[in-house]
């Protein structure tokens, strides 16, 4: 299936610092797409190049399948990390706004408005200045103007970033139906939580590269036979030396073991076995997302 997003070998530097360096990266159609890494990774310089706010100094950004089209934006909705609303319009005003700029006649896009607006428990304030709504109401009407229009695609720059508790189920409530519509949802994100809840694929970036990326269950596969949860019906033998123990963290009668590159499980338990331990549990812990990216980020330098 062709991508959705497309991303080939771009490059972006500010004065003398490269801010996005020979990145790449596919967004498969109909997914859930996690662009992860802490501040100041490029995760934003990324994200406006494919809005096309900022030009790659080198490299190529297809949409939908091809090189970017004038009526591309249309069909995509965009958050940004910085946001803003026109306070001195009314609400419905300023959605309407939004819509008509991407293509909705004004009736359909009133009808919508009023629609979003019951549905988030904001319908009597649909007449009211932006101005006169708390933060919190001001971040749902944000959301809304980003899908009014209906979007093919959704592009969301930290969209987590300093909301309330309600505000972030409503978020993630509307990425999993928007998914579930079949449309392509991209969001960059520090929150490494958020993203493992959410993401069907991630890509994570530091220092402006990819330093890891695929379907998320598959990383975590692949990783999780690293880490093993050992536990013991007596006192833990000495771990240490033991074949392929890395690191161990003893806890009581349990242990977490790290194995070391291309050590195979069933050697420790052998081994642990040949020592007499009385071993009562022996499972592959599966990595959460903060440990793959540290390790990822690690091997990278």
């Amino acid at each position: 299936m062709t991508p959705t997003v497309e991303v080939r070998s771009i490059r972006k530097a500010y004065e003398g610092h490269v801010a996005v360096d020979d990145l790449s990266m596919e967004v498969p159609a109909g997914t859930v797409f996690g662009l992860l890494g802490q501040n100041g990774a490029g995760k934003t310089t990324t994200i406006r190049m494919i809005m096309d706010i900022l030009a790659p100094d080198r490299g190529e950004i297809h949409l939908f399948g091809r090189q970017r089209q004038p009526g591309d934006g249309r069909r995509i909705g965009y958050l940004p990390e910085e946001r803003g609303l026109y306070r001195k319009m009314t609400v419905v005003e300023q959605l309407v706004f939004l819509a008509e700029l991407h293509g909705v006649a004004r009736g359909e896009a009133a009808r919508r408005a009023r629609e979003w607006l019951a549905r988030i428990e904001l319908a009597q304030w649909g007449d009211k200045k932006v101005e006169t709504l708390s933060k919190g109401m001001q971040q749902k009407i944000q959301l809304v103007a980003t899908v009014l229009h209906a979007p093919e695609l959704l592009v969301l720059d930290e969209p987590f970033s300093g909301l309330d508790p309600i505000n972030q189920g409503l978020f993630k409530d509307l990425i999993a139906e928007f998914r579930d519509k079949g449309c392509t949802i991209l969001f960059s994100t520090h929150i490494l939580e958020q993203a493992e809840k959410l993401c069907d694929r991630v890509a994570m970036i530091a220092e402006g590269r990819v330093v890891l990326s695929g379907e998320l269950a598959k990383l975590k596969r692949e990783r999780g036979s690293r880490v093993v949860r050992i536990g013991f019906a007596g006192p833990p033998p000495p771990l240490a030396g033991l074949p392929g123990v890395a690191t161990a963290v003893l806890e009581n009668s349990h242990a977490t073991v790290e194995l070391a590159p291309a050590a195979d499980p069933a050697d420790l338990l052998a081994a642990l076995a040949a020592s007499g331990a009385r071993i009562r549990a022996f499972q592959p812990v599966e990595p959460d997302l903060e440990s793959i990216f540290v390790e990822a980020v690690r091997h990278a330098r």
